[in-house]
């Protein structure tokens, strides 16, 4: 079992999980993720991307957002609980190498977690990084100071111009583009609609753009098939293949119409994960 180590709230419905998984810890590498289920006989299984690692303590770090039924569960966890499984480290680790030019990161929503231990082994090797952090509204922020301590730069960028400048992460991934030095990379992760625009945005530049999918996953292995996406045409497996491709070659419309297939059922499911927790919070006041 995997034991509950810290819990804390980044922001409205997202969650930082700290959970003993010595194995995984002493495993993992920048850009892989985890299969997450809540008991080992029923439960689905969630992917999630894991945000910070210590071998020598032994466990990892898990960000989600509480938006389906067993990510509303297991953000009723608390301290000293128990995960029933934590499968990996799974997926492809992210390719790292020396550059000459600057690496840009853009981390939209709960995507910046997952590109903090990018940000942090692009610096291992000596890369410059910037930082782009993306989100509606300054309330949804997360991960600022951490990216701070260690990207070289960091630029806040937000809807409503609450925090930061106002716009999305396209704006000063363009000027950066357009700039005499552009970037020597481009590093994506966040919700499908931004990443894909950020590929659009770096494609006419010339500028090799990886990005993190983050599908429809059952079995982590390949064998279901619910992961699949078009990659230059090819049938690729988010799971084997992935998680991160070449974002110009992505047909985006195609995954995001196939990221819709089981959304009444998951909207069902929390409907019902939300009385759930009702109920027990009245029963858990009417005890006291």
């Amino acid at each position: 079992m995997f034991t509950i180590l810290e819990k804390r709230q980044l922001s409205a419905d997202v969650y930082y999980f700290r959970v003993t998984a010595p194995d995984i810890a002493r495993n993992r590498k920048a850009g892989q993720f985890v299969l997450v289920q809540l008991d080992t006989e029923y439960a689905e299984r969630v992917p999630l991307t894991i945000a910070d690692a210590n071998a020598e303590e032994g466990w990892i770090a898990l960000v989600f957002q509480a938006v389906g039924a067993t990510t509303m569960r297991l953000s009723r966890l608390n301290v000293g609980d128990k995960i029933g499984a934590i499968l990996g480290p799974l997926g492809n680790p992210t390719h790292i190498e020396k550059k000459d030019g600057t690496v840009v990161v853009v981390g939209g929503g709960i995507g910046v977690a997952p590109c903090y231990p990018i940000v942090k082994a692009h610096k291992a090797i000596g890369n410059k990084v910037v930082m782009i952090i993306a989100a509606r509204t300054k309330d949804l922020l997360i991960f600022v100071d951490e990216m701070k301590a260690v990207a070289d730069e960091v630029i806040i960028m937000t809807d409503d111009g609450s925090a930061g400048r106002q716009g999305v992460s396209t704006l000063p991934l363009k000027e950066m583009c357009e700039s005499q030095c552009p970037p020597a990379e481009c590093v994506a992760i966040g919700p499908p609609i931004m990443m894909k625009f950020c590929a659009l945005t770096t494609k006419p530049f010339n500028v090799p753009t990886t990005v993190s999918l983050n599908t429809i996953m059952i079995d982590g292995t390949g064998m279901c098939g619910g992961c699949r996406v078009s990659i230059g045409g090819e049938t690729k497996f988010v799971c084997v293949d992935g998680p991160e491709f070449d974002g110009h070659q992505v047909d985006w419309d195609n995954m995001m119409m196939r990221m819709k297939s089981f959304k009444e059922r998951e909207q069902e499911d929390a409907h019902k994960c939300r009385m759930e927790a009702q109920a027990e919070a009245l029963a858990n006041g009417g005890n006291k």
